[in-house]
Protein backbone atom coordinates (compact mmCIF):
# COMPACT_ATOMS: atom_id res chain seq x y z
CA UNK A 1 0.00 0.00 0.00
CA UNK A 2 2.76 2.51 0.77
CA UNK A 3 4.22 2.28 -2.72
CA UNK A 4 1.31 2.57 -4.52
CA UNK A 5 0.63 6.00 -2.25
CA UNK A 6 3.76 7.43 -2.58
CA UNK A 7 3.67 6.76 -6.16
CA UNK A 8 0.31 8.35 -6.43
CA UNK A 9 1.64 11.24 -4.36
CA UNK A 10 4.17 11.93 -6.59
CA UNK A 11 1.83 12.27 -9.72
CA UNK A 12 -0.25 14.55 -7.81
CA UNK A 13 2.41 16.93 -6.40
CA UNK A 14 3.87 16.65 -10.06
CA UNK A 15 0.56 17.25 -11.95
CA UNK A 16 -2.61 18.16 -10.50
CA UNK A 17 -4.64 21.34 -10.88
CA UNK A 18 -4.33 23.24 -7.33
CA UNK A 19 -8.42 21.84 -6.51
CA UNK A 20 -6.93 18.36 -6.69
CA UNK A 21 -4.07 19.10 -4.94
CA UNK A 22 -6.31 20.68 -2.33
CA UNK A 23 -8.21 17.62 -2.13
CA UNK A 24 -5.28 15.15 -1.95
CA UNK A 25 -4.28 17.48 1.23
CA UNK A 26 -7.50 17.46 2.70
CA UNK A 27 -7.84 14.08 2.52
CA UNK A 28 -4.19 12.59 3.57
CA UNK A 29 -2.32 15.11 4.79
CA UNK A 30 -4.43 16.98 7.43
CA UNK A 31 -5.43 19.64 4.54
CA UNK A 32 -8.39 21.55 5.37
CA UNK A 33 -11.51 22.47 4.03
CA UNK A 34 -11.20 25.95 3.65
CA UNK A 35 -7.64 25.49 0.72
CA UNK A 36 -10.61 23.21 -1.05
CA UNK A 37 -13.48 25.50 -0.99
CA UNK A 38 -10.69 28.27 -1.70
CA UNK A 39 -9.81 26.56 -4.80
CA UNK A 40 -13.63 25.34 -5.96
CA UNK A 41 -14.67 29.10 -5.63
CA UNK A 42 -12.44 29.81 -8.92
CA UNK A 43 -14.69 27.55 -10.70
CA UNK A 44 -18.13 29.50 -9.41
CA UNK A 45 -19.39 32.08 -11.60
CA UNK A 46 -21.40 35.22 -10.57
CA UNK A 47 -24.80 33.51 -11.22
CA UNK A 48 -23.73 30.94 -8.71
CA UNK A 49 -23.17 28.07 -11.57
CA UNK A 50 -20.65 26.17 -11.92
CA UNK A 51 -17.98 26.06 -15.26
CA UNK A 52 -14.49 26.66 -16.40
CA UNK A 53 -13.73 22.83 -16.62
CA UNK A 54 -14.51 21.78 -13.52
CA UNK A 55 -15.69 18.80 -14.95
CA UNK A 56 -12.71 18.12 -16.62
CA UNK A 57 -14.33 17.17 -20.24
CA UNK A 58 -15.81 20.33 -20.84
CA UNK A 59 -14.14 23.36 -20.86
CA UNK A 60 -16.60 25.83 -21.15
CA UNK A 61 -16.70 28.43 -19.09
CA UNK A 62 -19.92 29.02 -18.42
CA UNK A 63 -22.25 27.78 -15.63
CA UNK A 64 -24.00 24.38 -16.25
CA UNK A 65 -26.05 21.78 -14.72
CA UNK A 66 -23.61 18.93 -15.11
CA UNK A 67 -20.38 21.48 -13.77
CA UNK A 68 -22.61 22.78 -10.96
CA UNK A 69 -23.49 19.16 -10.12
CA UNK A 70 -19.62 18.56 -10.29
CA UNK A 71 -19.39 20.44 -7.38
CA UNK A 72 -21.81 19.45 -4.78
CA UNK A 73 -20.27 16.05 -5.05
CA UNK A 74 -17.02 18.01 -4.43
CA UNK A 75 -18.61 19.93 -1.21
CA UNK A 76 -20.05 15.91 -0.13
CA UNK A 77 -16.54 14.33 -0.66
CA UNK A 78 -15.06 16.57 2.31
CA UNK A 79 -18.30 16.50 4.25
CA UNK A 80 -18.75 20.51 3.93
CA UNK A 81 -22.48 21.26 4.73
CA UNK A 82 -22.53 24.77 5.64
CA UNK A 83 -25.48 26.23 3.59
CA UNK A 84 -24.84 30.01 4.73
CA UNK A 85 -20.91 29.74 3.03
CA UNK A 86 -21.09 31.38 -0.42
CA UNK A 87 -20.49 28.35 -2.73
CA UNK A 88 -24.05 26.78 -1.44
CA UNK A 89 -25.64 29.53 -1.49
CA UNK A 90 -24.85 30.62 -4.73
CA UNK A 91 -25.62 27.13 -6.10
CA UNK A 92 -28.95 27.79 -4.80
CA UNK A 93 -28.92 30.38 -6.28
CA UNK A 94 -28.24 29.30 -9.83
CA UNK A 95 -30.84 26.66 -9.17
CA UNK A 96 -33.33 29.03 -8.15
CA UNK A 97 -32.67 31.39 -11.15
CA UNK A 98 -34.44 29.25 -13.91
CA UNK A 99 -31.35 29.13 -16.00
CA UNK A 100 -30.79 25.85 -18.03
CA UNK A 101 -33.95 24.41 -16.59
CA UNK A 102 -37.28 23.56 -18.23
CA UNK A 103 -39.54 22.96 -15.39
CA UNK A 104 -39.09 19.55 -15.39
CA UNK A 105 -35.20 18.75 -15.88
CA UNK A 106 -32.40 21.05 -15.35
CA UNK A 107 -30.41 20.25 -18.98
CA UNK A 108 -27.27 17.87 -18.60
CA UNK A 109 -25.86 19.70 -22.22
CA UNK A 110 -25.96 23.14 -22.82
CA UNK A 111 -25.23 24.76 -26.33
CA UNK A 112 -22.51 26.66 -24.96
CA UNK A 113 -20.41 23.65 -24.24
CA UNK A 114 -19.72 23.80 -28.74
CA UNK A 115 -17.97 26.64 -28.51
CA UNK A 116 -15.26 25.26 -26.30
CA UNK A 117 -13.16 21.92 -26.04
CA UNK A 118 -15.11 19.08 -25.15
CA UNK A 119 -15.42 15.32 -25.19
CA UNK A 120 -18.40 14.23 -27.51
CA UNK A 121 -21.15 13.40 -25.29
CA UNK A 122 -21.05 17.26 -24.06
CA UNK A 123 -22.21 17.94 -27.45
CA UNK A 124 -25.61 19.36 -28.51
CA UNK A 125 -25.16 16.94 -31.48
CA UNK A 126 -26.24 14.37 -28.35
CA UNK A 127 -28.94 15.99 -27.32
CA UNK A 128 -32.31 13.32 -28.41
CA UNK A 129 -35.28 14.56 -26.03
CA UNK A 130 -34.14 15.34 -23.07
CA UNK A 131 -35.89 12.52 -20.17
CA UNK A 132 -33.50 11.62 -18.01
CA UNK A 133 -32.63 12.57 -14.17
CA UNK A 134 -28.72 12.95 -14.63
CA UNK A 135 -28.20 15.98 -12.77
CA UNK A 136 -31.72 16.68 -12.07
CA UNK A 137 -32.27 13.90 -9.17
CA UNK A 138 -29.08 15.09 -7.17
CA UNK A 139 -29.73 18.53 -7.65
CA UNK A 140 -33.17 18.31 -6.53
CA UNK A 141 -32.03 16.25 -3.37
CA UNK A 142 -29.09 18.95 -2.47
CA UNK A 143 -32.13 21.69 -2.64
CA UNK A 144 -34.13 18.95 -0.23
CA UNK A 145 -30.85 19.51 2.11
CA UNK A 146 -29.96 22.75 1.99
CA UNK A 147 -32.27 25.48 0.68
CA UNK A 148 -35.20 27.14 3.25
CA UNK A 149 -38.09 24.99 4.34
CA UNK A 150 -40.46 27.83 3.49
CA UNK A 151 -38.74 28.99 0.27
CA UNK A 152 -40.20 28.44 -3.31
CA UNK A 153 -37.18 26.18 -4.37
CA UNK A 154 -37.23 23.94 -1.46
CA UNK A 155 -40.98 23.21 -2.74
CA UNK A 156 -39.41 22.50 -6.34
CA UNK A 157 -36.84 20.02 -4.97
CA UNK A 158 -39.67 18.27 -3.48
CA UNK A 159 -42.13 18.38 -6.65
CA UNK A 160 -38.83 17.41 -8.76
CA UNK A 161 -38.20 14.90 -6.13
CA UNK A 162 -41.21 13.01 -6.13
CA UNK A 163 -41.43 13.77 -9.90
CA UNK A 164 -37.92 11.54 -10.12
CA UNK A 165 -38.56 8.88 -8.17
CA UNK A 166 -42.25 8.15 -9.15
CA UNK A 167 -40.78 7.98 -12.98
CA UNK A 168 -37.95 5.40 -11.91
CA UNK A 169 -40.13 3.12 -9.47
CA UNK A 170 -42.72 2.68 -12.71
CA UNK A 171 -39.68 1.83 -15.07
CA UNK A 172 -37.03 -0.94 -15.39
CA UNK A 173 -33.61 -0.95 -13.89
CA UNK A 174 -31.28 2.06 -15.39
CA UNK A 175 -28.41 1.50 -17.88
CA UNK A 176 -27.23 4.64 -16.97
CA UNK A 177 -24.97 4.64 -14.51
CA UNK A 178 -24.54 8.41 -14.45
CA UNK A 179 -28.58 8.51 -13.53
CA UNK A 180 -28.60 5.86 -11.03
CA UNK A 181 -25.55 7.75 -9.16
CA UNK A 182 -27.71 10.99 -9.29
CA UNK A 183 -31.25 8.60 -7.80
CA UNK A 184 -28.04 7.29 -5.09
CA UNK A 185 -27.80 10.86 -3.72
CA UNK A 186 -31.51 12.07 -3.64
CA UNK A 187 -31.85 9.11 -1.30
CA UNK A 188 -28.95 10.12 0.92
CA UNK A 189 -29.99 13.63 0.70
CA UNK A 190 -33.72 13.41 1.80
CA UNK A 191 -32.39 10.46 4.53
CA UNK A 192 -29.89 13.04 6.01
CA UNK A 193 -32.04 15.76 5.64
CA UNK A 194 -34.56 14.13 8.14
CA UNK A 195 -37.59 14.21 5.83
CA UNK A 196 -40.11 11.39 5.01
CA UNK A 197 -43.08 12.48 3.32
CA UNK A 198 -41.59 13.38 -0.11
CA UNK A 199 -41.90 9.40 -1.29
CA UNK A 200 -41.11 6.30 -0.01
CA UNK A 201 -37.47 6.69 1.02
CA UNK A 202 -37.46 2.45 2.06
CA UNK A 203 -38.87 1.54 -1.41
CA UNK A 204 -36.41 3.76 -3.81
CA UNK A 205 -33.54 2.56 -1.30
CA UNK A 206 -34.63 -1.37 -1.95
CA UNK A 207 -34.65 -0.89 -5.82
CA UNK A 208 -31.43 0.73 -5.94
CA UNK A 209 -29.69 -2.02 -3.57
CA UNK A 210 -30.82 -4.85 -6.49
CA UNK A 211 -30.19 -1.79 -9.15
CA UNK A 212 -26.64 -1.24 -8.66
CA UNK A 213 -26.04 -5.15 -8.14
CA UNK A 214 -27.50 -5.23 -11.66
CA UNK A 215 -25.17 -2.66 -12.83
CA UNK A 216 -21.89 -3.09 -11.43
CA UNK A 217 -19.63 -4.55 -14.46
CA UNK A 218 -19.16 -8.69 -13.72
CA UNK A 219 -17.10 -8.87 -16.39
CA UNK A 220 -13.41 -7.78 -14.66
CA UNK A 221 -11.51 -8.38 -17.31
CA UNK A 222 -12.76 -5.29 -19.53
CA UNK A 223 -12.42 -2.52 -16.40
CA UNK A 224 -9.17 -1.68 -16.99
CA UNK A 225 -9.58 -0.24 -20.69
CA UNK A 226 -13.41 -0.34 -21.08
CA UNK A 227 -16.26 2.58 -19.99
CA UNK A 228 -17.63 0.55 -17.46
CA UNK A 229 -18.95 0.66 -13.86
CA UNK A 230 -17.11 -0.25 -11.02
CA UNK A 231 -18.07 -0.75 -7.36
CA UNK A 232 -16.59 2.14 -6.50
CA UNK A 233 -18.59 3.97 -8.01
CA UNK A 234 -21.43 3.39 -5.43
CA UNK A 235 -19.35 1.80 -2.29
CA UNK A 236 -16.93 3.46 -0.55
CA UNK A 237 -16.33 1.25 2.49
CA UNK A 238 -17.55 -2.19 4.34
CA UNK A 239 -20.18 0.30 5.95
CA UNK A 240 -22.32 0.82 2.47
CA UNK A 241 -25.83 -0.64 1.92
CA UNK A 242 -24.46 -1.92 -1.46
CA UNK A 243 -21.59 -3.74 0.04
CA UNK A 244 -23.42 -6.88 1.26
CA UNK A 245 -24.89 -7.38 -2.19
CA UNK A 246 -21.25 -6.92 -3.78
CA UNK A 247 -19.01 -8.38 -1.16
CA UNK A 248 -16.76 -10.19 -3.46
CA UNK A 249 -16.68 -8.34 -6.52
CA UNK A 250 -15.81 -5.05 -4.59
CA UNK A 251 -13.44 -6.62 -2.51
CA UNK A 252 -11.42 -7.32 -5.70
CA UNK A 253 -11.48 -4.03 -6.66
CA UNK A 254 -9.06 -3.40 -4.21
CA UNK A 255 -6.66 -6.29 -5.64
CA UNK A 256 -7.59 -4.34 -8.81
CA UNK A 257 -6.14 -1.27 -7.97
CA UNK A 258 -3.14 -2.50 -6.36
CA UNK A 259 -2.37 -4.51 -10.02
CA UNK A 260 -3.22 -1.31 -12.26
CA UNK A 261 -1.27 1.45 -11.31
CA UNK A 262 0.89 3.06 -13.64
CA UNK A 263 4.27 3.54 -13.16
CA UNK A 264 3.18 7.11 -12.79
CA UNK A 265 1.49 6.65 -10.27
CA UNK A 266 -2.09 7.14 -12.16
CA UNK A 267 -4.31 4.87 -13.86
CA UNK A 268 -6.04 4.38 -17.17
CA UNK A 269 -8.72 6.52 -18.23
CA UNK A 270 -10.77 4.24 -20.16
CA UNK A 271 -12.40 6.95 -22.45
CA UNK A 272 -11.29 9.73 -24.31
CA UNK A 273 -12.28 12.39 -26.83
CA UNK A 274 -12.51 12.34 -30.59
CA UNK A 275 -11.98 15.96 -31.44
CA UNK A 276 -9.63 18.40 -29.64
CA UNK A 277 -6.06 16.39 -29.78
CA UNK A 278 -4.37 19.32 -27.96
CA UNK A 279 -6.62 19.49 -25.24
CA UNK A 280 -7.50 16.14 -24.46
CA UNK A 281 -3.90 15.05 -23.34
CA UNK A 282 -4.38 18.37 -20.61
CA UNK A 283 -8.58 16.66 -19.89
CA UNK A 284 -6.63 13.69 -19.36
CA UNK A 285 -4.15 14.19 -16.72
CA UNK A 286 -6.70 16.47 -14.97
CA UNK A 287 -8.89 13.13 -14.68
CA UNK A 288 -5.92 11.06 -14.18
CA UNK A 289 -5.88 13.54 -10.64
CA UNK A 290 -9.39 12.94 -10.22
CA UNK A 291 -9.35 9.56 -10.20
CA UNK A 292 -5.94 8.82 -7.98
CA UNK A 293 -8.31 10.53 -5.19
CA UNK A 294 -11.49 8.16 -5.54
CA UNK A 295 -8.88 4.84 -5.73
CA UNK A 296 -7.32 6.14 -2.61
CA UNK A 297 -10.00 6.83 -0.68
CA UNK A 298 -11.60 3.61 -2.14
CA UNK A 299 -8.37 1.45 -0.81
CA UNK A 300 -8.32 3.29 2.59
CA UNK A 301 -12.16 2.71 2.89
CA UNK A 302 -11.50 -1.16 2.98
Amino acid sequence: MNNVFQKAKEFIYRKARPLDFARWQYHFENGSKEAVLNALSYYQNEDGGFGHALEPDAWNPNSSPIQTWFATEILREINFTDNSHPIISGILNYLESGKDFNGQYWYNIVESNDNYPHAPWWDTKSIGEHDDYNPTACLAGFIIKYADKDSRLYSLGCRLANEAVSTYMNQGFLDNMATVECYVRLMQYVEEAGITDIFDVNALKTKLIEQVERIIAKNTAEWETSYLCKPSRFIDSKDSIFYTNNKDIADYECEFLFNTQLDDGSWNITWKWIAYPEEWPIAEIWWKSYEIIRNLLYLRGF
